[in-house]
Protein backbone atom coordinates (compact mmCIF):
# COMPACT_ATOMS: atom_id res chain seq x y z
CA UNK A 1 0.00 0.00 0.00
CA UNK A 2 1.21 3.61 -0.93
CA UNK A 3 2.45 5.98 2.12
CA UNK A 4 1.08 8.99 2.21
CA UNK A 5 4.17 12.02 3.11
CA UNK A 6 3.68 15.27 4.44
CA UNK A 7 5.52 16.71 1.52
CA UNK A 8 2.27 15.87 -0.91
CA UNK A 9 -1.62 17.47 -0.12
CA UNK A 10 -4.31 18.26 -1.54
CA UNK A 11 -4.15 22.32 -1.94
CA UNK A 12 -6.26 25.47 -4.20
CA UNK A 13 -5.04 26.34 -7.58
CA UNK A 14 -2.22 28.85 -6.94
CA UNK A 15 -3.16 32.77 -8.70
CA UNK A 16 0.75 32.23 -10.29
CA UNK A 17 1.96 29.90 -12.54
CA UNK A 18 5.48 29.19 -14.00
CA UNK A 19 7.04 28.95 -17.68
CA UNK A 20 10.18 27.06 -18.14
CA UNK A 21 12.54 28.34 -20.88
CA UNK A 22 14.88 26.02 -23.04
CA UNK A 23 17.93 27.32 -21.05
CA UNK A 24 16.45 26.69 -17.65
CA UNK A 25 14.87 29.82 -16.57
CA UNK A 26 12.00 29.91 -14.88
CA UNK A 27 9.31 32.68 -15.18
CA UNK A 28 6.45 33.38 -12.94
CA UNK A 29 3.09 35.30 -13.58
CA UNK A 30 -0.68 35.45 -13.38
CA UNK A 31 -2.48 32.55 -14.37
CA UNK A 32 -4.38 33.25 -17.53
CA UNK A 33 -1.88 35.70 -18.78
CA UNK A 34 -0.89 35.61 -22.47
CA UNK A 35 2.01 33.94 -23.50
CA UNK A 36 3.42 37.17 -24.35
CA UNK A 37 3.32 38.68 -21.36
CA UNK A 38 5.85 36.22 -20.11
CA UNK A 39 8.30 36.64 -22.99
CA UNK A 40 8.34 40.51 -22.39
CA UNK A 41 10.88 40.26 -19.73
CA UNK A 42 13.55 38.63 -22.26
CA UNK A 43 12.61 41.53 -25.05
CA UNK A 44 15.39 43.96 -25.55
CA UNK A 45 13.86 47.27 -23.89
CA UNK A 46 15.13 49.33 -27.26
CA UNK A 47 12.47 46.89 -29.36
CA UNK A 48 9.65 47.52 -27.16
CA UNK A 49 9.86 51.45 -27.75
CA UNK A 50 6.72 52.93 -29.72
CA UNK A 51 9.43 55.15 -31.85
CA UNK A 52 12.43 52.67 -33.32
CA UNK A 53 16.00 53.97 -32.89
CA UNK A 54 18.41 54.06 -35.92
CA UNK A 55 20.76 51.68 -34.96
CA UNK A 56 23.95 51.62 -35.93
CA UNK A 57 25.64 48.06 -37.43
CA UNK A 58 27.57 47.41 -34.28
CA UNK A 59 24.23 48.11 -32.16
CA UNK A 60 22.06 45.73 -35.02
CA UNK A 61 24.34 42.95 -33.89
CA UNK A 62 23.81 43.36 -30.20
CA UNK A 63 19.84 43.22 -30.82
CA UNK A 64 18.37 40.09 -29.94
CA UNK A 65 15.68 39.45 -32.45
CA UNK A 66 12.39 40.21 -31.76
CA UNK A 67 9.48 37.57 -30.49
CA UNK A 68 6.94 37.33 -32.14
CA UNK A 69 5.00 33.83 -31.11
CA UNK A 70 6.27 30.93 -28.86
CA UNK A 71 6.22 26.93 -28.90
CA UNK A 72 3.77 26.06 -25.89
CA UNK A 73 4.11 22.30 -24.72
CA UNK A 74 5.28 21.44 -28.20
CA UNK A 75 2.78 23.57 -29.92
CA UNK A 76 2.99 27.08 -32.11
CA UNK A 77 0.42 29.91 -30.45
CA UNK A 78 0.18 33.43 -30.87
CA UNK A 79 1.73 35.56 -28.25
CA UNK A 80 -1.89 36.18 -27.16
CA UNK A 81 -2.45 32.77 -26.18
CA UNK A 82 -3.14 31.95 -22.21
CA UNK A 83 -1.21 30.50 -20.30
CA UNK A 84 -3.20 28.97 -17.72
CA UNK A 85 -0.89 26.09 -16.44
CA UNK A 86 2.53 25.52 -15.50
CA UNK A 87 4.05 24.76 -19.17
CA UNK A 88 7.50 24.53 -21.16
CA UNK A 89 7.70 27.50 -23.32
CA UNK A 90 10.12 28.45 -26.33
CA UNK A 91 10.42 32.11 -27.68
CA UNK A 92 9.64 32.42 -31.83
CA UNK A 93 11.91 35.14 -33.16
CA UNK A 94 12.15 37.34 -36.70
CA UNK A 95 15.25 34.80 -36.68
CA UNK A 96 13.15 31.52 -37.07
CA UNK A 97 11.63 30.64 -40.27
CA UNK A 98 7.86 30.50 -37.94
CA UNK A 99 8.79 33.58 -36.45
CA UNK A 100 9.36 35.37 -40.20
CA UNK A 101 6.23 33.83 -41.61
CA UNK A 102 4.18 35.46 -38.55
CA UNK A 103 5.93 38.77 -39.62
CA UNK A 104 5.36 38.57 -43.14
CA UNK A 105 1.96 37.58 -42.56
CA UNK A 106 0.81 40.07 -40.46
CA UNK A 107 2.72 42.64 -42.77
CA UNK A 108 0.39 42.02 -45.69
CA UNK A 109 -2.56 42.28 -43.53
CA UNK A 110 -1.05 46.46 -42.47
CA UNK A 111 -0.95 46.36 -45.97
CA UNK A 112 -4.33 45.61 -47.08
CA UNK A 113 -5.95 47.71 -44.76
CA UNK A 114 -3.72 50.71 -45.07
CA UNK A 115 -4.38 51.09 -48.86
CA UNK A 116 -8.71 49.68 -48.00
CA UNK A 117 -8.43 53.21 -46.28
CA UNK A 118 -7.05 55.35 -49.08
CA UNK A 119 -7.48 53.29 -52.44
CA UNK A 120 -11.06 51.69 -51.69
CA UNK A 121 -11.71 51.88 -55.52
CA UNK A 122 -9.06 49.07 -56.64
CA UNK A 123 -8.24 45.62 -55.68
CA UNK A 124 -4.64 44.67 -54.04
CA UNK A 125 -3.22 41.56 -55.58
CA UNK A 126 -0.06 40.43 -53.03
CA UNK A 127 1.42 37.56 -55.83
CA UNK A 128 5.22 36.60 -56.04
CA UNK A 129 8.22 36.07 -53.31
CA UNK A 130 11.23 38.30 -54.26
CA UNK A 131 14.06 36.59 -53.41
CA UNK A 132 16.00 39.44 -51.35
CA UNK A 133 12.72 40.01 -49.20
CA UNK A 134 9.84 41.13 -50.49
CA UNK A 135 6.26 40.67 -52.11
CA UNK A 136 5.63 41.70 -55.78
CA UNK A 137 1.97 42.86 -55.58
CA UNK A 138 -0.50 44.51 -58.38
CA UNK A 139 -3.43 47.00 -57.87
CA UNK A 140 -6.37 45.99 -60.77
CA UNK A 141 -9.58 48.15 -60.86
CA UNK A 142 -7.90 51.21 -61.13
CA UNK A 143 -4.55 52.46 -62.45
CA UNK A 144 -1.35 51.60 -61.22
CA UNK A 145 -0.20 53.17 -58.11
CA UNK A 146 1.44 56.38 -58.95
CA UNK A 147 5.21 57.27 -56.92
CA UNK A 148 3.18 60.22 -54.77
CA UNK A 149 0.24 57.53 -54.08
CA UNK A 150 2.91 54.61 -53.32
CA UNK A 151 4.34 57.59 -50.62
CA UNK A 152 0.90 58.09 -49.08
CA UNK A 153 0.64 54.25 -48.51
CA UNK A 154 3.81 53.57 -47.08
CA UNK A 155 3.41 56.90 -44.68
CA UNK A 156 -0.20 55.50 -44.06
CA UNK A 157 1.13 52.17 -43.00
CA UNK A 158 3.92 53.70 -40.65
CA UNK A 159 1.26 55.75 -38.80
CA UNK A 160 -1.00 52.34 -38.14
CA UNK A 161 2.57 50.76 -36.98
CA UNK A 162 2.59 54.05 -34.65
CA UNK A 163 -1.24 53.67 -33.19
CA UNK A 164 0.16 50.01 -32.40
CA UNK A 165 -3.43 49.10 -33.18
CA UNK A 166 -4.68 45.26 -32.08
CA UNK A 167 -5.23 42.15 -34.70
CA UNK A 168 -8.48 40.72 -33.09
CA UNK A 169 -9.13 37.38 -34.14
CA UNK A 170 -12.51 35.40 -34.62
CA UNK A 171 -14.33 32.83 -35.66
CA UNK A 172 -17.27 33.44 -37.64
CA UNK A 173 -19.79 31.65 -39.43
CA UNK A 174 -19.22 30.47 -42.87
CA UNK A 175 -22.35 32.53 -44.17
CA UNK A 176 -20.97 35.55 -42.38
CA UNK A 177 -17.59 35.62 -43.87
CA UNK A 178 -18.84 35.22 -47.80
CA UNK A 179 -21.12 38.10 -47.16
CA UNK A 180 -18.36 39.92 -46.33
CA UNK A 181 -16.12 39.10 -49.22
CA UNK A 182 -18.90 39.41 -51.39
CA UNK A 183 -19.56 43.30 -49.87
CA UNK A 184 -16.30 44.25 -50.73
CA UNK A 185 -15.57 42.61 -54.05
CA UNK A 186 -13.48 39.75 -53.04
CA UNK A 187 -15.34 37.35 -55.60
CA UNK A 188 -12.01 34.65 -56.10
CA UNK A 189 -12.08 34.36 -52.05
CA UNK A 190 -15.90 34.09 -52.14
CA UNK A 191 -14.95 31.07 -55.00
CA UNK A 192 -12.80 29.83 -52.83
CA UNK A 193 -14.75 29.96 -49.55
CA UNK A 194 -17.69 28.00 -51.91
CA UNK A 195 -15.49 24.98 -51.67
CA UNK A 196 -14.86 24.95 -47.58
CA UNK A 197 -15.89 21.98 -45.90
CA UNK A 198 -16.39 23.14 -42.37
CA UNK A 199 -19.06 25.98 -41.45
CA UNK A 200 -17.20 28.13 -39.67
CA UNK A 201 -13.85 30.51 -41.19
CA UNK A 202 -10.92 32.34 -38.49
CA UNK A 203 -10.59 36.20 -39.67
CA UNK A 204 -8.52 38.83 -38.43
CA UNK A 205 -9.43 42.07 -37.89
CA UNK A 206 -7.59 45.12 -38.18
CA UNK A 207 -9.55 48.55 -37.33
CA UNK A 208 -12.71 47.56 -39.48
CA UNK A 209 -10.63 46.07 -42.02
CA UNK A 210 -11.47 41.85 -42.59
CA UNK A 211 -9.61 38.78 -43.73
CA UNK A 212 -8.15 35.47 -43.46
CA UNK A 213 -4.87 33.91 -43.17
CA UNK A 214 -3.25 30.64 -43.32
CA UNK A 215 -1.54 31.13 -39.79
CA UNK A 216 -0.96 32.89 -37.05
CA UNK A 217 -0.26 37.07 -36.23
CA UNK A 218 1.85 39.37 -34.00
CA UNK A 219 -0.63 40.61 -31.53
CA UNK A 220 -0.87 44.45 -32.65
CA UNK A 221 0.77 46.76 -35.26
CA UNK A 222 3.15 47.70 -33.19
CA UNK A 223 5.56 45.03 -34.37
CA UNK A 224 5.81 45.54 -37.65
CA UNK A 225 8.37 48.00 -38.07
CA UNK A 226 10.50 46.76 -40.55
CA UNK A 227 9.25 47.69 -44.21
CA UNK A 228 9.29 49.45 -47.09
CA UNK A 229 7.35 49.75 -50.76
CA UNK A 230 9.57 49.96 -53.77
CA UNK A 231 7.92 50.66 -57.16
CA UNK A 232 8.45 47.63 -59.52
CA UNK A 233 7.43 47.59 -63.25
CA UNK A 234 3.54 48.57 -62.84
CA UNK A 235 3.40 47.59 -59.61
CA UNK A 236 5.28 47.96 -56.12
CA UNK A 237 7.51 45.29 -53.44
CA UNK A 238 6.62 44.88 -50.37
CA UNK A 239 9.69 44.91 -48.78
CA UNK A 240 10.59 42.92 -45.08
CA UNK A 241 13.74 41.73 -43.53
CA UNK A 242 14.98 38.17 -43.52
CA UNK A 243 15.34 35.84 -41.24
CA UNK A 244 19.31 35.94 -41.14
CA UNK A 245 19.09 39.97 -40.97
CA UNK A 246 15.64 40.55 -38.91
CA UNK A 247 15.88 44.53 -38.24
CA UNK A 248 17.19 45.58 -41.56
CA UNK A 249 16.28 45.57 -44.87
CA UNK A 250 18.54 43.93 -48.20
CA UNK A 251 19.51 46.14 -51.01
CA UNK A 252 16.86 45.05 -53.58
CA UNK A 253 18.27 44.12 -57.11
CA UNK A 254 15.95 44.81 -60.14
CA UNK A 255 14.83 41.50 -61.03
CA UNK A 256 13.57 42.36 -64.78
CA UNK A 257 13.40 38.84 -66.21
CA UNK A 258 11.70 37.99 -62.98
CA UNK A 259 9.48 39.80 -62.90
CA UNK A 260 8.14 39.73 -66.98
CA UNK A 261 8.26 35.55 -66.20
CA UNK A 262 5.75 36.53 -63.22
CA UNK A 263 3.74 38.97 -65.47
CA UNK A 264 3.28 36.09 -67.94
CA UNK A 265 2.62 33.37 -65.91
CA UNK A 266 0.07 35.39 -64.51
CA UNK A 267 -1.39 36.17 -67.99
CA UNK A 268 -1.29 31.98 -68.72
CA UNK A 269 -3.66 31.81 -65.95
CA UNK A 270 -5.66 33.90 -67.12
CA UNK A 271 -6.09 32.33 -70.71
CA UNK A 272 -6.69 28.98 -68.30
CA UNK A 273 -9.60 31.18 -66.73
CA UNK A 274 -7.90 29.86 -63.32
CA UNK A 275 -6.52 33.29 -62.13
CA UNK A 276 -6.95 31.43 -58.72
CA UNK A 277 -7.23 28.65 -56.32
CA UNK A 278 -11.36 28.84 -56.19
CA UNK A 279 -11.15 29.13 -59.80
CA UNK A 280 -9.13 25.94 -59.92
CA UNK A 281 -11.19 24.21 -58.17
CA UNK A 282 -14.19 25.09 -59.84
CA UNK A 283 -12.66 23.89 -63.18
CA UNK A 284 -12.06 20.71 -61.09
CA UNK A 285 -15.36 20.35 -60.22
CA UNK A 286 -16.94 20.96 -63.70
CA UNK A 287 -14.13 18.21 -64.73
CA UNK A 288 -12.00 20.32 -66.79
CA UNK A 289 -8.96 18.88 -65.59
CA UNK A 290 -7.36 17.66 -68.45
CA UNK A 291 -8.27 20.67 -70.19
CA UNK A 292 -6.03 22.59 -68.12
CA UNK A 293 -3.60 20.09 -68.17
CA UNK A 294 -3.16 19.77 -71.93
CA UNK A 295 -3.25 23.35 -72.51
CA UNK A 296 -0.84 24.21 -69.62
CA UNK A 297 1.48 21.32 -71.58
CA UNK A 298 0.31 23.12 -74.68
CA UNK A 299 1.56 27.07 -73.13
CA UNK A 300 5.18 25.58 -72.10
CA UNK A 301 5.98 23.57 -75.23
CA UNK A 302 5.39 26.94 -77.15
CA UNK A 303 7.93 28.77 -74.52
CA UNK A 304 10.46 26.01 -75.03
CA UNK A 305 10.40 26.55 -78.57
CA UNK A 306 10.62 29.82 -78.30
CA UNK A 307 13.58 29.54 -76.17
CA UNK A 308 15.33 26.84 -78.59
CA UNK A 309 14.67 29.76 -81.51
CA UNK A 310 16.41 32.40 -79.66
CA UNK A 311 19.69 29.48 -79.32
CA UNK A 312 19.71 28.69 -82.99
CA UNK A 313 19.98 32.68 -83.50
CA UNK A 314 23.03 32.57 -81.85
CA UNK A 315 24.16 29.36 -82.75
CA UNK A 316 27.96 30.58 -83.50
CA UNK A 317 27.90 32.12 -79.77
CA UNK A 318 26.39 29.97 -78.03
CA UNK A 319 28.47 26.62 -76.64
CA UNK A 320 27.05 25.69 -73.15
CA UNK A 321 23.30 26.45 -72.08
CA UNK A 322 23.00 26.18 -68.11
CA UNK A 323 19.72 25.63 -66.86
CA UNK A 324 18.73 26.88 -63.02
CA UNK A 325 16.64 25.92 -60.24
CA UNK A 326 15.54 24.14 -57.02
CA UNK A 327 15.52 20.42 -56.26
CA UNK A 328 12.63 18.71 -58.16
CA UNK A 329 11.64 21.86 -60.17
CA UNK A 330 11.77 20.09 -63.27
CA UNK A 331 15.52 20.79 -64.46
CA UNK A 332 16.45 17.37 -66.71
CA UNK A 333 12.24 16.96 -68.06
CA UNK A 334 12.94 20.62 -69.34
CA UNK A 335 16.76 19.84 -71.06
CA UNK A 336 14.81 16.94 -72.61
CA UNK A 337 12.01 19.05 -74.57
CA UNK A 338 14.65 21.69 -74.81
CA UNK A 339 16.74 19.23 -76.74
CA UNK A 340 13.95 17.51 -78.99
CA UNK A 341 13.22 20.90 -79.90
CA UNK A 342 16.48 21.90 -80.69
CA UNK A 343 17.10 18.01 -82.73
CA UNK A 344 14.31 19.75 -84.42
CA UNK A 345 16.38 22.91 -85.33
CA UNK A 346 19.63 20.63 -86.56
CA UNK A 347 21.05 20.96 -83.74
CA UNK A 348 22.08 17.88 -81.72
CA UNK A 349 23.03 18.67 -77.86
CA UNK A 350 24.22 16.59 -75.26
CA UNK A 351 22.25 17.04 -72.02
CA UNK A 352 24.26 16.88 -69.10
CA UNK A 353 22.19 16.32 -66.04
CA UNK A 354 23.50 17.47 -62.58
CA UNK A 355 22.34 13.61 -60.81
CA UNK A 356 24.69 12.44 -62.92
CA UNK A 357 27.21 13.97 -60.70
CA UNK A 358 26.25 12.56 -57.53
CA UNK A 359 28.40 10.11 -55.80
CA UNK A 360 27.10 6.68 -55.10
CA UNK A 361 24.61 6.73 -51.78
CA UNK A 362 26.92 5.51 -49.65
CA UNK A 363 29.41 8.00 -50.57
CA UNK A 364 27.30 10.86 -49.67
CA UNK A 365 27.93 13.29 -46.82
CA UNK A 366 25.79 13.22 -44.03
CA UNK A 367 23.99 16.17 -41.68
CA UNK A 368 24.11 16.87 -38.49
CA UNK A 369 20.67 14.91 -38.00
CA UNK A 370 22.44 12.01 -39.85
CA UNK A 371 20.22 12.73 -42.95
CA UNK A 372 21.63 12.62 -46.25
CA UNK A 373 23.39 16.20 -47.08
CA UNK A 374 22.80 16.35 -50.95
CA UNK A 375 23.89 20.55 -51.35
CA UNK A 376 27.23 19.32 -49.63
CA UNK A 377 30.19 20.10 -52.38
CA UNK A 378 31.42 16.39 -51.72
CA UNK A 379 28.28 14.76 -52.74
CA UNK A 380 29.32 15.63 -56.13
Amino acid sequence: MLKVTPEFKITKPRKTIEIQLPDGQVISGPRGSDVGEFLALLQSPLLTMKVMPAFSEVELAMQSPPIVGAIVNGELRELTFPITLDAVVKPVTMADTDGMRIYRRSLTFLLETAFEDLFADGILYVDHSVASGGYYCQVTGRSPLTPNELERLEKHMAALVEQDLPFARQEVPLTEAIAYFEQHGAHDKVRLLAHRQKNYLTLYQLKSYRDYHHGYMVPSTGYLRWFNLLPTGEGFTLRFPRRHAPLELLPMPEYPKLLSTFLQYGDWLNRLGISNVGALNDAIQDNRSSEVILVSEALHEQQVSQIADQIVERANQVRVVLIAGPSSSGKTTFSKRLAIQLLVRGISPFPLELDKFFVDRELTPRDENGEFDFENILAQ
